[in-house]
């Protein structure tokens, strides 16, 4: 597999990081993860369980090795050292300084590994103003901008149905320790990566900036061309309170739909640009889809040259028959079900290990591998080290 002989050491917690270093294991890394003394790892008991494992636990950290270590003993971090020497790559996402005062900088890091690529993953960055600031996902995309332009229903800003923030400074922070361990082959040192939660969001939006950038304005959401302003681009509700969208604002899109619909009248309200003159069409298809179920929608829409779905609830999202073919839902033997692998290499592809360790499974393993006697990692666990 692309990842094979990469080891990686996850001092991360929650979505972002633990998601970034699934995806290098499903992809053939060797992940360790390093929870901390006690619980471990907040979400194996975020949400619901199949026995004792919760589902988030299961999809973020399948095929993991997972250690404990008390990095505030003087054990602790002599064996963290000793471990960071024998990986590739090491992700934290605590709050700025706090990798410091535990003595894994990358500073630290670097002196004993010098080829480590180092990633730390933080609400605002390793800089700035709001560096000691707490955030979570939501306090991220309410000062990037995001939330004013995720309005609900009521024209009120509304939390997401994705935690973007998280999500998307995972793969930024994916990207990232790629990249460097592409430019490692070259030069034989590693780096240090600082991805911001902030910074990603921003970097996410370039179609959205036009207004902002342009006019020095906040957008007119409703007017914006991908927020609402257009009548073919547009979430419409049904007769059984249902809902079906349109992604249909290109011109050939609209002219099939309203032709359709017998309505070709209206097609010269669809030209650009987005906002009130687009009314008209609004108004008459907020009208027509009401007047029908979403799945006689669904089936009148079959075979026209126009980009319309229904709005699918999260179930019927998991049992989409394009979802499955293209195996983003996979089961266990138990028949269980997981999330499956979204980067599909044709050669060498990801493979899914449903198991996910128990809490410390792996640190006498792990402990003995750095060259630890039985005897020293019984002292250690008498020492509270583990």
């Amino acid at each position: 597999m692309k990842l094979e002989n990469v080891r990686v050491l996850d001092l991360s917690l929650f979505l972002p990081g633990p998601l970034l270093t699934q995806m290098m294991a499903d992809h053939g890394a060797e992940v360790i993860k390093l929870e901390s003394i006690g619980a471990g790892e907040p979400n194996r008991e975020i949400g619901p369980k199949r026995g004792e494992v919760s589902v988030y636990f299961a999809n973020t950290h399948r095929n993991k090795k997972s250690i404990q270590l008390n990095l505030k003993t003087e054990g602790g971090k002599e064996a963290i050292l000793k471990l960071a020497k024998t990986c590739d790559v090491f992700v934290e996402a605590f709050r700025p300084g706090v990798a410091r005062r535990l003595g894994v900088s990358y500073e630290v890091l670097k002196e004993v590994n010098p080829g480590i690529v180092y990633l730390s993953l933080s609400a605002w960055g390793q800089d700035g103003p709001y560096v000691n600031r707490p955030a979570h996902d939501l306090a991220t995309e309410a000062i990037a901008g995001v939330l004013s332009i995720n309005l609900g229903r009521d024209g009120k800003p509304a939390i997401p149905g994705i935690a973007n923030a998280d999500m998307l400074s995972s793969m930024m922070g994916l990207s990232g320790v790629l990249m460097a361990l592409l430019r490692r082959t070259k030069t034989g040192t590693g780096d240090y990566i600082d991805i911001a939660m902030a910074d990603s969001l921003l970097a996410a939006m370039p179609n959205n900036m036009g207004t902002a950038f342009a006019e020095k304005e906040p957008p007119r959401v409703s007017e914006e061309r991908a927020l609402g302003g257009y009548a073919m681009y547009q979430i419409y509700e049904t007769k059984d309170e249902k809902y079906v969208v349109l992604g249909a604002s290109e011109m050939h899109f609209a002219e099939a739909v309203l032709e359709k619909l017998g309505r070709p009248d209206l097609i010269e309200f669809c030209e650009p640009p987005p906002g009130p003159t687009q009314g008209p069409v609004k108004k008459f298809l907020t009208e027509k889809f009401k007047s029908e179920n979403q799945a006689y929608w669904v089936d009148y829409f079959e075979g026209i040259n126009a980009a319309f779905a229904p709005v699918n609830d999260l179930r019927q999202a998991l049992d989409d028959q394009q979802i499955r073919h293209r195996e983003m839902v996979l089961e266990n033997d138990r028949g269980e079900e997981h999330l499956g692998i979204p980067i599909k290499f044709r050669n060498e592809p990801g493979v899914v290990n449903f198991v996910s360790p128990a809490l410390g499974q792996h640190t006498t393993s792990i402990l003995s591998e750095l060259g630890y006697s039985q005897e020293e990692v019984k002292k250690m666990h008498a020492d509270g080290v583990f």
